[in-house]
Parts: C-alpha cells; structure tokens; sequence
C-alpha cells in the first residue's frame, strides 16, 4: 500500500464518522503523514474511535504511520 492509498483510507474513514468533517494532510515521508481533521466538538470522539484501530493496522500491518490530530471547528 502507497502512502497516497493509506491517506485516502483514513480520509474515508473519517468523514463516514463525520460528514462536516475538514481534514488537512501533511506527508512527512513516504510512510508518514499527519491528518489534521477539524470538526464539531460533538463529532469529535466518533472520529477518535473510527480511526484508532484503521491507524494501528495500517502501522502494524503495512507500515504506514498514519497520525489523526482531532480539533474542534470553530
């Protein structure tokens, strides 16, 4: 799996949590990017919780560190 293919996974994941939902990608390399997702502050724990075990397969399983930073939209 490509970085991009990771990214495009998690970016799912998190607007199925959420549909509002902005996310704002940063690669650091070819195995490590940071989503920075911004949405309401009732929306913000669904998406903890639908990213936390899809972030941990993808470092455990293909190598990829995906990080998901959630902060509330203002």
């Amino acid at each position: 799996m490509s970085i991009d293919d990771a990214i495009k996974q998690m970016t799912d994941t998190i607007l199925a949590a959420c549909t509002s939902a902005e996310v704002k990608v940063a690669k650091m390399s070819d195995e490590e990017a940071r989503l920075s997702v911004y949405a309401p502050a009732g929306d913000m724990q669904a998406i903890k919780d639908a990213t936390f075990m899809p972030a941990m397969d993808l470092l455990n399983n293909d190598g990829m560190d995906i990080q998901v930073f959630v902060y509330e939209k203002v």
